[in-house]
């Protein structure tokens, strides 16, 4: 599945236009490499999304083409969350 679907479907980012734009802009990395919004997603892929100073680290637990508000949080397993610190 694509990543942009993938963080819709999960419901980790709200739209796919959203993810998509992340993308474009190197927020998103799978097992550590900067990916494009069409990039592949299978289960065991670790996820470090970037959201403003925010990074969070998930794994990939499953991948459904579609799932219920209640499920969403069985398609990933929370792995880290850190804040980046700009001094300048």
């Amino acid at each position: 599945m694509r990543i942009d679907k993938y963080l819709k479907v999960s419901r980790l980012i709200k739209r796919r236009t959203l993810a998509k734009t992340m993308a474009d802009h190197g927020r998103i990395q799978i097992n550590g490499r900067v990916v494009k919004a069409s990039a592949t997603v299978t289960i065991g892929d670790q996820l470090t999304l970037q959201f403003g100073e925010k990074i969070v680290k998930i794994e990939v637990t499953n991948v459904f083409d579609s799932t219920k508000k209640e499920d969403a949080k069985y398609m990933y397993k929370y792995i880290d969350s850190k804040t980046e610190v700009n001094h300048e």
